[in-house]
């Protein structure tokens, strides 16, 4: 029996690359001078896709393949993915959750306490020879008896505020509805989060419907004592508004993973002294992202062995919902 056969669009981690290519036959399309030519050639044969943020999956690229049954996503984030498109078609989405939960989890606390104690910044004091001469000045910031609010309590949502609660923080969060069995704060508005926490975590996958959902109104909701982190997607975030709060100080400070345009950061971000920089860092481990790479070539096998995916996404459920329900 011949393998079924999968687009690889961009370059992923060896682990996915190796694994893919030993139990399907693959076609590389970065690799192609003439991209179009190619895809007229192949697109008939193609039932399957792995990609990574940020290749895009339109519905347009998705219905250059008449037969595509899989859409393989590296990741927990797929908004580059027109998943509801691809549901209209009966194309199943993949994405890889809960190996990098505590990977991310374990990176926002550290990138919460490296803002709110300003500790990058004390450590360019200290490589630049300050030290000899004064220490690094008293922080504003702490997290002692302060209130963490989290956007978006999904599983890495629940992870951070695991550890959270374990450093003496009180826990806040917003979803678009109130979790089950959580013994944490549940506002039913962004606004009404960020002004009851001292702390604002976003952790909320990117789309249209979370586009700048955090924006002038919500820093300035979080006051002059208030610490903004985000570890979810970029597109979250009025980059503009940020910019704007930290230089004008309706927020204290900032500590980001994620831009709007990556890996392109503003220079005014870059510029300012209050803001903690990462560059998407939060699940890079060669642990986690193996991990994520094992389940994305795991999903494809499952799904042409036995038709039953391991982690479909929300708008791709398996098995499907039948048409009588």
């Amino acid at each position: 029996m011949s393998k079924p056969e999968i687009l690889i669009p961009d370059p992923l981690p060896p682990l996915a690359m190796e694994g893919i290519s030993k139990a399907f036959k693959t076609h590389y399309l970065w690799e192609k001078n003439d991209r179009q030519a190619f895809l007229e050639e192949v697109k008939s044969k193609i039932r399957g896709i792995a990609c990574g943020h940020p290749t895009v999956m339109d519905a347009a690229f998705i219905d250059v393949f008449p037969d595509l049954e899989i859409i393989g996503s590296l990741g927990v984030g797929y908004d580059s993915i027109d998943a509801v498109h691809a549901a209209s078609r009966g194309i199943i989405v993949t994405n890889t959750p809960d190996v990098l939960s505590d990977e991310v989890a374990d990176t926002a606390i550290g990138l919460m306490i490296m803002t709110a104690r300003e500790l990058s910044a004390a450590e360019r004091w200290l490589r630049e020879g300050k030290w000899v001469n004064a220490p690094y000045p008293l922080t504003r910031g702490t997290l002692r008896k302060k209130k963490l609010g989290i956007l978006g309590l999904g599983r890495i949502g629940k992870a951070i505020a695991l550890r959270a609660a374990a450093m003496g923080m009180e826990i806040h969060y917003h979803n678009r509805s109130r979790q089950p069995d959580v013994p944490y704060a549940y506002c039913s508005s962004l606004e009404d989060l960020a002004t009851r926490c001292d702390v604002l975590m976003a952790v909320a996958p990117g789309g249209p419907a979370t586009h700048h959902i955090v924006n002038a109104d919500i820093f300035r909701a979080l006051g002059p004592e208030g610490i903004f982190i985000n570890v979810g997607r970029g597109s979250v975030v009025d980059e503009t508004a940020l910019i704007a709060a930290l230089q004008n100080k309706t927020i204290m400070s900032a500590g980001l993973d994620v831009f709007e345009n990556e890996p392109h950061v503003p220079q005014a971000l870059i510029d300012l002294d209050k803001v903690v920089l990462l560059p998407h860092v939060a699940s890079a481990s060669v642990d986690t992202r193996n991990a994520m790479a094992q389940l994305q070539v795991d999903n494809l096998i499952q799904w042409f062995s036995s038709g039953a995916p391991i982690s479909p996404v929300a708008e791709t459920p398996w098995p499907q919902p039948s048409s009588d329900s």
